[in-house]
């Protein structure tokens, strides 16, 4: 042990610290300066920045030995607090870069090492040293937090006013303006409390959990041995499948009947196989995370190894045995056939193409891993927190394997450090729910960035073969199609995930007559989880390709071919469906312009080293779960204000934001700021169903529903003369104070087995343009600029929305790029994994709006966060095409594929 006196936020503090202990540990749990965040915890997420004698350091990696005593550390919480902002985080509350929020502080304090060393930085500068600093935001695609960087500097340079860095309320609306988030300043400041926070900050008493994983893919469990374990330090208990008290599965909720399997299939603690790398085996429960991991090494599984299938085609071979025995590993098939046959039609089409594609294992790299909480309540509940963004989905989902009475059991979302879609599936809830049964204490479990790169669930990658034939002029006139969905051991929303498919291939265009077949497929690679436009992204690798293919081989121009078959009055969807509003034609006629100038920017730019290009892709989603979708939300009228309850669950998109502009906007008619607006939100314990935050439903279903219960509230204050009653009034009349508000999508209508219906009441739109540098000797693809026109309704708020669409499309360049888990070992890492940083994203990015109102929107909007991840990389892989004339249609699009495309002349 070392003695050690150092100034923390210039406040003298003496310390004993292992001299092996790294300083973010010593901050963290010594000090409790929790603003400080353990992402990845080997120095490639920045989140744990802090400045050491002025030198920016990445406490992570950072050993105590190498901490000279009398050392000043400067952390976020010695940049600025709640109530004395410094201009670097105003000017990130200004400018909507706190997402999520859980690498603002590590930004904070590295924007502050910047303007200290470069008063006056370029924009480029910025991304620059963001590059070279290894902060990862995987929420706003940087240009954020470079816009705020650049406002920042000028207020210290003395050149703006800090009072302009200051969010000045527009017209005393809410709706539709740049108003920050509510939880921003807890963000910007390092004092909001996510998981690995509370989990410092729990009862000493609290047992901190490790868990016993699989290290092979597939296999029969033949023993485990706990007996070693058991007496290691400080080890309360080491669990097994024998200490479940219920039926040791997390039901997948099987949507469609005629999938062939029972949606038991993911155990808790694995009893008889294992399934997949990094399934939990057994669970120990210790004094310190220390000691639970010491003693997870001690446990002894025996296995009897089985063949492990890596791929949707290795496990439909013939040879191939069951993985879940007594299921086929072809789970489930979905067809789709509108109009008529397409077989004839091809063969009299003018212009036939066909190809075939592959989307890959897109990992969601959250920069916050998994991790949660559980303990016994004031009234004897079971109360689990976690990142989850489906509390009362998850509660179904787990509480029959637990063992527990449903009204026992409680769940809670803490502030989450991004999911994207990952946490739609329970990933750890079960786990702790054990380990708080079993043992009747408080549990702690957080996944290292290892476990939860290999744990949780992934984008399923889509095989996909399809076939356009057009007529003479161009129009489309038949689409088949045949895809295979590689989701991993466990079936959760497998088959709603191969209907996707179905809805999404093709959309956008007027095609008459389709035939096609997907299926669903078990194999032992990691399970499929949602990720943000879940399914679209492998339906539109196929289709926006294809109409490239088919563009080519007219000899026109692919922007002209899709307006020729784009949505108008008269068309319908892939199911049949009359789109709700037919905004592409304007869409288009505001990109071309840009379209025909980046063209010849292009030709201009382009030299033998460098080839420049040009794509474009379309992409659509729909705004809630199939059919009469719906939600519930609460307005209580209070002394101080209105207060509203939803389960709004936030992955960082701000649903805080969504929650605080829809009440607002219908309370407008109390003429209330929105100081005065109270939001609970995501706790089963408090807060009605509003469904889960997923498939861009949150700002539709739950919207509405928060829309009707103002309404129902301003309903039950009304007067006879049309004036309000007061709080006061309303209590000396005995009249209610709190109202529910409810609504369906029942517009809406679940596809038939052929994939025809209604399944959506509103879409998003949008058109992507990708400009990009293609240099020839390596084969390395740099975007230079991306511009999307997006149709998302009426806006809510534009610095929201804004932040969606840029986080998007970062997402979606990674996913043409780089993006990978198919190696268990060398993807489990961010950097491993090919996480884009700053620079790897364009600084250039446009967003146009045309913003067609929903009828069915709660004041004419439509959601926003898949839109912009449905396609982006289609756009991308066309404009690779257009550059060098290398195709690329299994993705990633990595530098050796495109070099090999140029070296073998496949262009």
């Amino acid at each position: 042990m070392r003695k050690i006196m150092l100034y923390v936020n210039d406040v003298p503090r003496t310390l004993v610290v292992d001299p092996a202990a790294n300083l973010m540990d010593v901050l963290r749990r010594q000090l409790l300066l929790t603003g400080t965040k353990d992402g990845c915890e080997d120095g490639h997420c920045g989140a744990c920045a802090v400045l050491v004698d002025g030198k920016y350091t990445l406490a992570c990696v950072t050993k105590m030995s190498k901490i000279p005593d009398g050392a000043h550390v400067l952390t976020v919480e010695g940049i600025g607090t709640p109530d004395k902002l410094h201009p670097i985080q105003k000017a990130f509350i200004l400018h909507g870069a706190a997402q999520c929020g859980f690498c603002s502080p590590g930004f904070v304090v590295s924007a502050k090492a910047l303007l200290d060393a470069n008063p006056a930085p370029t924009r480029a500068e910025v991304r620059d040293w963001f590059q070279k600093r290894h902060n990862v935001c995987r929420c706003n695609g940087y240009k954020p937090y470079v816009d705020a960087v650049m406002d920042a500097a000028r207020v210290l340079r003395g050149e703006m006013p800090e009072t302009a860095l200051e969010y000045k309320p527009e017209n005393g609306r809410v709706w539709g303006t740049n108003h920050p988030r509510p939880t921003a300043v807890a963000k910007v400041t390092g004092t909001l409390d996510y998981g690995s926070d509370l989990g410092l900050k729990m009862p000493p008493d609290t047992l901190r959990l490790a868990l016993v994983q699989a290290k092979v893919s597939h296999a029969n469990i033949l023993s485990i041995d706990t007996s070693e374990a058991e007496t290691m330090p400080g080890v309360h208990a080491v669990l097994t499948h024998k200490d479940v008290k219920g039926k040791n599965r997390i039901t997948g909720l099987i949507t469609f009947p005629t999938n062939k399997g029972d949606g038991w299939d993911r155990p808790i603690l694995c009893d008889e196989k294992v399934f997949q790398y990094g399934d939990a085996i057994a669970i120990v429960c210790a004094d310190t995370e220390d000691h639970a991991r010491a003693a997870a090494e001690k446990v002894v599984v025996e296995l009897e190894e089985l063949p492990a299938y890596m791929s949707a085609p290795a496990a439909m071979a013939e040879d191939a045995i069951e993985i879940h025995p007594g299921t086929p590993n072809v789970y489930y098939e979905q067809r789709i056939a509108k109009g008529e046959e397409t077989g004839p039609l091809m063969e009299s089409a003018g212009y036939v193409v066909e190809d075939e594609f592959y989307l890959q294992r897109q990992p969601h790299l959250t920069v916050e891993p998994d991790v949660g909480l559980a303990y016994y309540d004031e009234e004897g509940r079971l109360t689990i927190h976690s990142k989850s963004i489906g509390l009362y989905l998850h509660h179904a989902m787990i509480a029959p394997g637990l063992g527990i009475e449903p009204e026992k059991l409680r769940l809670v979302q803490n502030p989450a450090g991004a999911t994207f879609g990952y946490k739609f599936s329970p990933t750890m809830e079960a786990l702790l729910g054990v380990a708080a049964m079993a043992t009747g204490r408080s549990v702690f479990l957080r996944y290292n960035y290892q476990q939860h790169m290999t744990y949780t669930g992934k984008r399923s990658p889509f095989f996909v073969k399809m076939k356009f034939g057009a007529d003479k002029d161009g129009k489309l006139i038949a689409m088949e199609s045949d895809w295979s969905v590689d989701h991993g051991p466990y079936s959760e929303f497998g088959d709603l995930l191969t209907l996707r498919g179905a809805q999404f291939m093709g959309a956008g265009y007027d095609i008459p007559n389709i035939r096609g077949l997907g299926r669903t497929v078990a194999t032992n690679h990691v399970w499929g989880s949602a990720f943000r436009a879940y399914g679209s992204p492998q339906a539109f690798l196929a289709s926006e390709s294809l109409m490239d293919e088919l563009a080519e081989k007219m000899g026109v121009d692919p922007f002209e071919l899709r307006y020729k078959n784009i949505y108008r009055p008269g068309a319908t969807t892939p199911t049949g469906q009359a789109p709700e509003v037919y905004s592409f034609e304007e869409m288009f006629d505001l990109l071309r312009p840009k379209y025909q100038a980046a063209l010849q920017r292009a030709e201009e730019n382009s030299t033998d080293a460098h080839k420049k290009g040009v794509g474009i892709s379309l992409g659509i989603y729909g705004c809630g779960l199939d059919g009469p979708d719906g939600a519930e939300a609460w307005a209580e009228l209070t002394e101080a204000g209105v207060t509203i309850y939803n389960s709004w669950q936030d992955h960082g998109q701000g649903a805080d934001m969504g929650t605080l502009g829809t009440a607002h906007e219908a309370l407008l008619p109390l003429e209330i700021g929105p100081e005065q607006i109270k939001l609970v939100m995501n706790d089963t314990a408090r807060v009605p169903n509003s469904g889960p935050s997923g498939g861009s439903r949150s700002q539709v279903m739950t919207g509405n529903a928060i829309r009707v219960a103002c309404e129902n509230l301003m309903e039950g204050m009304c007067k006879p003369d049309g004036s309000f009653r007061t709080y006061q009034e309303m209590v000396a009349e005995g009249l209610p104070l709190r109202y529910v508000g409810k609504w369906t999508a029942s517009m809406a209508s679940n596809c038939d087995e052929n994939a025809q219906g209604a399944p959506f009441a509103i879409y998003m739109y949008g058109v992507f343009m990708a400009e990009v540098d293609v240099e020839v000797k390596t084969g390395k693809t740099t975007v230079d600029k991306f511009t999307i026109v997006a149709d998302v309704g009426k806006i809510n708020n534009k610095l929201v929305v804004d932040g969606q669409i840029y986080g998007g499309i970062a997402q979606g360049i990674g996913l043409a790029l780089s993006e990978d888990f198919e190696d268990i070992k060398k993807h489990s890492t961010m950097l491993g994994a090919g996480v884009p940083f700053a620079r790897d994203i364009p600084d250039d990015i446009e967003i146009l709006y045309v913003e067609t109102p929903r009828q069915n929107g709660p004041f004419g909007a439509a959601g926003v966060g898949e839109l912009p991840l449905t396609s982006p990389h289609v756009a991308i892989v066309n404009a690779i095409k257009n550059a060098t004339g290398v195709r690329i249609t299994h993705l990633p699009a990595r530098p050796e594929k495109v070099l090999a495309g140029l070296n073998n002349g496949s262009h």
